[in-house]
């Protein structure tokens, strides 16, 4: 017996870690083979209830409904139960037609995240995305300001100001779009207040009012989540469950973190499966229904789209009024085209399949912004057979001709690249940001002007606090739609960045050049970034992943010294107003071959430098002669005094040991760079060190500077 719980057990673990790995059919699998053998009603609840979830998961939605309805019937099964199947059923709509983070891809470029309008007055927030500002300002004014809608980021308490390149490119290439959006947001008659009339109406239980609001709501925003809700919400006060439930559905498919949806669907599901429903046989198959890959939401909204006037049904509802026979003759156009979801699901699934196999261009006439009217639409139908796919691609194509969308307009052909160009290089914006005055620029062109003023180059508003929090993150849309309208301007503008960085990255020519003080190899040598061109300098080294720049004394005639050490990046530490602490290390030694300048700072073609090595006898007397000047140099370096000690420790480390081979490097012992950087020499004297390419030449030269220090210690 102990035996046979423990096998039990075993399976249940082996199940649990199937699920855990996402190998949904092996974990359904074994929950079958354990449902025999358990004999305790609440372990056989659970293990029924895993393995439907687990049917669910595994797409084997078609077996998953009858074990539901199964624990129904026993009358164990509680809505919190129908979690998973009520958000299989959402995923497959969403998944089936190609929706993401619970937006449609038929949104358009120009679409507002929260209203699914068309942008007006676009505003870029901080985190790259943008949104209409009158949906912003709302939010700021409600209790809890919901975060962006993409990345999730806080949205900002600031005010909020237009986007200036993306505001003119509406007005110049929708215009028609503008003007009726300016004309709705002075007219106080939009889908928003008509959604919010169907929620109060739902609240008095003025459900037929709420549903015509809902209708409204759903045909001028298709693809808006709250629209459906109401909707669903008003179905469920006319017990209409089947539609009500459909409603929920598409709502949890628009916007996956609906928890009211999501609730209200448990239960709705739950009360279909129920053996207490008298019609359940009869409405079963209707759920099926909505487990059918072809009969998803693309044909309820599409159905939605193409049997009702989006005009005629907003001035109607305004006046709280419909025309019975303009209702009749919606739902004999849609009877008669697509045919009932409830009653012909082949139908809708082969006018489905007819959309998925046309043109993309012969499907812009569903965009949310622009619907035919009602009266056209009849007419349409009634010329063409819809019975048949000539027919029905007849009547897409003219209402297009009667009725052009925003995918018609598409301005792709003729967009002038000059209205995505950056003010200040003036070429096509590559990684644009947008300032909270609501400029665009390019970012590096916008960091090259921080670096001499924190202000605005267009509008001289004070960025300071901006570029305090140095979250440049980039205007999705203004890339987006780079992407879209100049593909081939933006290849070429992304050959030209890389061909510059490539530029950057060479260690060899136009090497960058700090012209400061004195580096060695192996040596720190903390910097502060102050001026413009060396913040440049500094930037685009870090940009171009070579993390490295020239380090040089100055000159009086040639600007620079002729030998120098390359220093590499290791930590960059940047202030509010834009200066900066540089931790570098020095690598390799260089002798300049030709002096340049670029934006600003010197540059330079360099070769590298490298001990010459010895063998044989040559190299037994090299080491003597190293381990000699090592103990000098340690004897030296600990008769210091102890400030100086701790100086030199916080700033050079403390002195490196003994190499094991002293030719390793091609710039010699580590040892002696760090003495050469504490003995107190002039720059001038330490500078032909840097240009031996001898140890032996270069351990006597320190011999003789550690001798002369120790004639003139204290005694």
């Amino acid at each position: 017996m102990g035996s046979e719980g423990s096998g039990v057990e075993v399976l249940l673990e082996l199940a649990a870690e199937a699920f855990r790995a996402r190998n949904f059919q092996l974990a359904a699998e074994v929950y079958q083979c354990q449902l025999r053998g358990l004999k305790q009603p609440k372990e056989e609840l659970e293990v029924h209830l895993k393995r439907a979830q687990c049917l669910a998961l595994g797409g084997r939605l078609a077996e998953a409904v009858p074990q539901y309805q199964l624990l129904c019937q026993q009358g164990r099964l509680r809505a919190e139960h129908l979690e998973v199947l009520v958000g299989c059923l959402a995923e497959g709509m969403r998944g089936s037609q190609g929706w993401a983070q619970g937006e449609p891809l038929a949104r358009g470029l120009l679409s507002c995240r929260r209203c699914t309008g068309t942008l007006f007055e676009p505003v870029t927030l901080r985190c790259g995305h943008t949104y209409c500002r009158s949906c912003l300002e709302k939010e700021r004014e409600s209790s809890q300001r919901a975060p962006c809608k993409v990345c999730r980021e806080k949205l900002a308490s600031s005010s909020y100001k237009i986007n200036v390149v993306l505001n003119s490119f509406l007005g110049k290439y929708h215009p028609a779009e503008t003007r009726a959006l300016t004309l709705r947001h002075e007219a106080p008659k939009d889908h928003l207040l008509l959604s919010n009339r169907a929620q109060i109406n739902v609240s008095m239980k003025y459900f037929e009012d709420a549903l015509r609001d809902g209708n409204a709501a759903c045909s001028i925003q298709p693809f808006w989540s709250k629209g459906h809700l109401q909707k669903a919400q008003a179905l469920a006060g006319l017990q209409k469950m089947d539609k009500a439930l459909k409603e929920y559905l598409i709502c949890i498919a628009l916007d996956s973190e609906n928890r009211t949806a999501k609730m209200e669907a448990q239960r709705i599901l739950c009360d279909l499966l129920s053996p207490i429903a008298e019609n359940m046989h009869q409405r079963l198959p209707d759920i099926m229904r909505l487990l059918a890959p072809r009969s998803r939401i693309k044909g309820i909204v599409l159905n939605s789209l193409n049997s009702r006037n989006s005009s005629n049904i907003f001035e109607n509802s305004c006046k709280a009024t419909i025309d019975e026979a303009d209702i009749g003759v919606k739902q004999e156009w849609k009877a008669h085209t697509y045919g009932s979801l409830t009653t012909s699901a082949q139908m809708i699934s082969d006018k489905v399949d007819t959309l998925k196999n046309l043109p993309a261009d012969q499907l812009a006439w569903t965009s949310p912004e622009k619907t035919t009217s009602l009266k056209t639409k009849h007419s349409l139908v009634k010329e063409d057979e819809p019975g048949t796919t000539e027919g029905y691609s007849k009547c897409i194509k003219r209402a297009r001709t009667q009725s052009p969308s925003r995918e018609r307009d598409d301005p792709s052909e003729f967009v002038d690249p000059f209205d995505l160009e950056c003010s200040l290089c003036m070429r096509l914006y590559y990684e644009p940001i947008t300032t909270p005055c609501g400029h665009t620029f390019c970012l590096k062109c916008f960091e090259r002007c921080m670096d001499h003023s924190p202000k605005c180059p267009l509008c001289k508003e004070d960025l300071s606090e901006y570029q305090a929090l140095r979250q440049y993150n980039r205007t999705v849309l203004i890339e987006e739609l780079a992407a879209h309208h100049l593909p081939e301007e933006l290849a070429e503008r992304k050959r030209v960045n890389d061909e510059e960085m490539a530029e950057l990255s060479n260690l060899n020519n136009d090497v960058p050049i700090f012209v400061c003080t004195m580096a060695y190899p192996t040596v720190p040598c903390p910097l502060h970034i102050f001026e413009p061109c060396y913040r440049l300098m500094i930037r685009r080294c870090m940009e171009s992943g070579s993390k490295q720049f020239g380090m040089c004394l100055s000159d009086p005639v040639k600007g620079f010294a002729e030998y120098g050490c390359m220093l590499e990046v290791r930590n960059v530490e940047v202030f509010s107003d834009g200066r900066s602490v540089v931790d570098t290390i020095g690598r390799r030694r260089f002798k300049v071959l030709r002096h340049s300048e670029k934006d600003g700072y010197s540059t330079a073609d360099i070769e590298y430098l490298e001990d010459e090595k010895v063998e044989g006898e040559n190299y037994a007397e090299l080491l003597r002669l190293h381990d000699l000047v090592y103990d000098q140099a340690y004897v030296w370096s600990s008769s210091l005094k102890q400030i100086l000690k701790t100086r030199i420790l916080s700033h050079f480390g403390p002195m490196p040991k003994k190499d094991t081979d002293i030719q390793a490097s091609p710039n010699g012992p580590g040892w002696c760079w760090w003495l050469l950087a504490v003995l107190p020499l002039e720059n001038r004297a330490q500078l032909p060190f840097l240009a031996m390419t001898t140890l032996r030449e270069r351990l006597k030269g320190i011999r003789r500077v550690l001798l002369f220090m120790s004639r003139n210690l204290p005694r």
